[in-house]
Protein backbone atom coordinates (compact mmCIF):
# COMPACT_ATOMS: atom_id res chain seq x y z
CA UNK A 1 0.00 0.00 0.00
CA UNK A 2 1.06 3.59 -0.56
CA UNK A 3 -0.07 6.98 0.66
CA UNK A 4 -3.45 7.98 -0.80
CA UNK A 5 -6.47 9.77 0.63
CA UNK A 6 -8.28 6.45 1.07
CA UNK A 7 -5.33 4.84 2.82
CA UNK A 8 -4.82 7.88 5.05
CA UNK A 9 -8.45 7.79 6.17
CA UNK A 10 -8.07 4.09 6.95
CA UNK A 11 -4.80 4.74 8.77
CA UNK A 12 -6.23 7.47 11.00
CA UNK A 13 -9.25 5.33 11.87
CA UNK A 14 -7.01 2.36 12.66
CA UNK A 15 -4.53 4.32 14.80
CA UNK A 16 -7.28 5.94 16.83
CA UNK A 17 -8.98 2.61 17.44
CA UNK A 18 -5.90 0.69 18.57
CA UNK A 19 -3.92 3.36 20.43
CA UNK A 20 -5.70 6.10 22.43
CA UNK A 21 -2.39 7.88 23.06
CA UNK A 22 -1.68 8.15 19.35
CA UNK A 23 -5.30 9.05 18.73
CA UNK A 24 -5.01 11.98 21.10
CA UNK A 25 -1.87 13.19 19.34
CA UNK A 26 -3.62 12.96 15.97
CA UNK A 27 -6.50 15.07 17.28
CA UNK A 28 -4.07 17.69 18.60
CA UNK A 29 -1.84 17.77 15.50
CA UNK A 30 -4.60 17.83 12.92
CA UNK A 31 -4.78 16.40 9.39
CA UNK A 32 -2.03 14.36 7.77
CA UNK A 33 -0.55 16.75 5.19
CA UNK A 34 2.55 14.99 3.86
CA UNK A 35 3.21 15.49 0.15
CA UNK A 36 5.55 12.97 -1.43
CA UNK A 37 8.82 14.15 -2.95
CA UNK A 38 8.87 12.63 -6.42
CA UNK A 39 12.45 13.81 -7.07
CA UNK A 40 14.08 10.68 -5.73
CA UNK A 41 17.67 11.71 -6.42
CA UNK A 42 17.11 15.15 -4.91
CA UNK A 43 15.61 13.59 -1.79
CA UNK A 44 18.71 11.46 -1.24
CA UNK A 45 20.97 14.46 -1.82
CA UNK A 46 19.06 16.48 0.79
CA UNK A 47 19.28 13.62 3.24
CA UNK A 48 23.07 13.48 2.83
CA UNK A 49 23.39 17.26 3.12
CA UNK A 50 21.44 17.30 6.39
CA UNK A 51 23.51 14.67 8.18
CA UNK A 52 24.93 15.89 11.52
CA UNK A 53 24.15 19.58 10.91
CA UNK A 54 21.21 21.83 11.67
CA UNK A 55 18.26 22.20 9.33
CA UNK A 56 19.21 25.86 8.80
CA UNK A 57 22.79 24.98 7.82
CA UNK A 58 21.63 22.20 5.50
CA UNK A 59 19.17 24.54 3.80
CA UNK A 60 21.91 27.13 3.27
CA UNK A 61 24.20 24.54 1.67
CA UNK A 62 21.36 23.33 -0.52
CA UNK A 63 20.74 26.87 -1.81
CA UNK A 64 24.43 27.34 -2.60
CA UNK A 65 24.50 23.97 -4.37
CA UNK A 66 21.51 25.06 -6.45
CA UNK A 67 23.40 28.21 -7.41
CA UNK A 68 26.54 26.26 -8.28
CA UNK A 69 24.68 23.90 -10.60
CA UNK A 70 22.44 26.58 -12.15
CA UNK A 71 20.91 26.47 -14.75
CA UNK A 72 20.89 22.67 -14.30
CA UNK A 73 18.74 21.14 -11.55
CA UNK A 74 20.33 18.88 -8.95
CA UNK A 75 20.95 15.63 -10.77
CA UNK A 76 23.51 12.84 -10.94
CA UNK A 77 24.98 14.23 -14.15
CA UNK A 78 25.21 17.80 -12.81
CA UNK A 79 27.03 16.71 -9.65
CA UNK A 80 29.29 14.33 -11.56
CA UNK A 81 30.47 17.18 -13.79
CA UNK A 82 31.62 19.31 -10.86
CA UNK A 83 35.02 18.95 -9.24
CA UNK A 84 35.45 18.09 -5.59
CA UNK A 85 36.74 21.60 -4.92
CA UNK A 86 33.70 23.18 -6.56
CA UNK A 87 31.37 21.08 -4.44
CA UNK A 88 33.34 21.87 -1.31
CA UNK A 89 32.99 25.58 -2.08
CA UNK A 90 29.28 25.43 -1.17
CA UNK A 91 30.09 24.23 2.34
CA UNK A 92 30.23 20.46 1.88
CA UNK A 93 32.78 18.44 3.82
CA UNK A 94 35.18 16.18 1.94
CA UNK A 95 33.25 13.22 3.27
CA UNK A 96 29.91 14.48 1.97
CA UNK A 97 31.43 15.26 -1.41
CA UNK A 98 32.55 11.63 -1.53
CA UNK A 99 29.01 10.54 -0.66
CA UNK A 100 27.42 12.69 -3.39
CA UNK A 101 29.93 11.53 -5.99
CA UNK A 102 29.32 7.88 -5.09
CA UNK A 103 25.54 8.36 -5.28
CA UNK A 104 25.86 10.09 -8.65
CA UNK A 105 28.19 7.42 -10.05
CA UNK A 106 25.84 4.62 -9.03
CA UNK A 107 22.88 6.34 -10.68
CA UNK A 108 24.80 7.11 -13.86
CA UNK A 109 26.13 3.57 -14.33
CA UNK A 110 22.73 2.06 -13.36
CA UNK A 111 23.94 0.21 -10.29
CA UNK A 112 21.21 2.22 -8.55
CA UNK A 113 18.06 2.55 -10.67
CA UNK A 114 15.92 5.09 -8.86
CA UNK A 115 13.28 5.02 -11.58
CA UNK A 116 12.66 1.32 -10.88
CA UNK A 117 13.38 1.08 -7.16
CA UNK A 118 9.74 1.70 -6.29
CA UNK A 119 8.89 -1.76 -7.60
CA UNK A 120 10.87 -3.39 -4.80
CA UNK A 121 9.72 -4.45 -1.34
CA UNK A 122 10.73 -2.20 1.57
CA UNK A 123 13.68 -4.27 2.76
CA UNK A 124 14.96 -4.68 -0.80
CA UNK A 125 14.87 -0.89 -1.26
CA UNK A 126 16.88 -0.49 1.93
CA UNK A 127 19.37 -3.14 0.82
CA UNK A 128 19.98 -1.28 -2.46
CA UNK A 129 20.31 2.18 -0.88
CA UNK A 130 22.68 1.29 1.95
CA UNK A 131 25.27 0.25 -0.62
CA UNK A 132 25.73 3.96 -1.36
CA UNK A 133 28.38 5.66 0.75
CA UNK A 134 26.76 7.85 3.39
CA UNK A 135 23.35 6.20 3.21
CA UNK A 136 22.36 4.08 6.19
CA UNK A 137 19.15 2.39 7.21
CA UNK A 138 17.61 5.59 8.61
CA UNK A 139 18.13 7.53 5.37
CA UNK A 140 16.72 4.60 3.41
CA UNK A 141 13.66 4.56 5.67
CA UNK A 142 13.15 8.28 5.13
CA UNK A 143 13.26 7.60 1.38
CA UNK A 144 10.64 4.88 1.77
CA UNK A 145 8.31 7.21 3.64
CA UNK A 146 8.84 10.59 2.02
CA UNK A 147 9.61 9.62 -1.56
CA UNK A 148 7.96 6.23 -2.16
CA UNK A 149 5.06 6.78 0.25
CA UNK A 150 5.34 3.40 1.96
CA UNK A 151 2.81 3.14 4.78
CA UNK A 152 4.38 0.69 7.22
CA UNK A 153 7.88 1.99 7.98
CA UNK A 154 8.93 2.46 11.59
CA UNK A 155 12.28 4.32 11.99
CA UNK A 156 12.96 3.13 15.52
CA UNK A 157 16.45 4.68 15.55
CA UNK A 158 15.14 8.18 14.83
CA UNK A 159 15.87 10.37 17.87
CA UNK A 160 12.76 12.53 17.49
CA UNK A 161 10.52 9.47 17.19
CA UNK A 162 12.14 7.89 20.26
CA UNK A 163 11.88 11.16 22.22
CA UNK A 164 8.21 11.49 21.29
CA UNK A 165 7.50 7.91 22.37
CA UNK A 166 9.26 8.59 25.68
CA UNK A 167 7.08 11.63 26.34
CA UNK A 168 3.81 10.29 24.99
CA UNK A 169 3.96 6.98 26.81
CA UNK A 170 5.46 8.26 30.06
CA UNK A 171 8.80 6.47 29.95
CA UNK A 172 11.66 7.50 32.23
CA UNK A 173 14.33 6.99 29.56
CA UNK A 174 14.46 6.89 25.78
CA UNK A 175 12.96 3.59 24.69
CA UNK A 176 15.17 0.73 23.63
CA UNK A 177 14.61 -0.84 20.24
CA UNK A 178 12.58 -3.60 21.88
CA UNK A 179 10.42 -1.10 23.79
CA UNK A 180 9.89 1.04 20.69
CA UNK A 181 8.75 -1.90 18.61
CA UNK A 182 6.44 -3.13 21.37
CA UNK A 183 4.74 0.28 21.60
CA UNK A 184 4.58 0.63 17.81
CA UNK A 185 3.28 -2.89 17.16
CA UNK A 186 -0.42 -1.82 17.18
CA UNK A 187 0.33 0.85 14.58
CA UNK A 188 0.90 -1.73 11.83
CA UNK A 189 0.22 -1.60 8.91
CA UNK A 190 0.34 2.20 9.19
CA UNK A 191 3.59 2.76 11.11
CA UNK A 192 4.72 5.53 8.74
CA UNK A 193 1.66 7.61 9.53
CA UNK A 194 2.11 7.20 13.28
CA UNK A 195 5.81 8.07 12.97
CA UNK A 196 4.91 11.25 11.09
CA UNK A 197 2.68 12.26 13.97
CA UNK A 198 5.55 11.56 16.39
CA UNK A 199 7.62 14.06 14.40
CA UNK A 200 4.79 16.56 14.76
CA UNK A 201 4.72 16.42 18.57
CA UNK A 202 7.19 19.28 18.98
CA UNK A 203 5.00 21.51 16.78
CA UNK A 204 1.95 20.60 18.84
CA UNK A 205 3.76 21.50 22.05
CA UNK A 206 4.92 24.83 20.60
CA UNK A 207 1.55 25.62 19.00
CA UNK A 208 3.42 25.88 15.72
CA UNK A 209 1.56 26.25 12.45
CA UNK A 210 4.50 25.42 10.20
CA UNK A 211 4.05 23.73 6.83
CA UNK A 212 4.52 20.04 7.57
CA UNK A 213 3.86 18.83 4.03
CA UNK A 214 7.50 17.71 3.68
CA UNK A 215 8.23 17.23 7.35
CA UNK A 216 10.77 16.40 8.69
CA UNK A 217 13.36 16.17 5.90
Amino acid sequence: MSISSENIDAAIQHLKSVDPVMGNLIDRAGPFTLKLDRNRFGMLVRSILSQQISTKAARSIRLRLDQLLDPLPISAQAIHQRSDDELRSVGLSRQKVTYLKDLSARVLDARLQLDRIGRLADEDVIEHLVQVKGIGRWTAQMFLIFSLGRLDVFPHDDLIVRSSIKELYGLEELPTRQQSHAIAAPWKPFSSIASWYCWRLIDVKNNATMDASKYPV
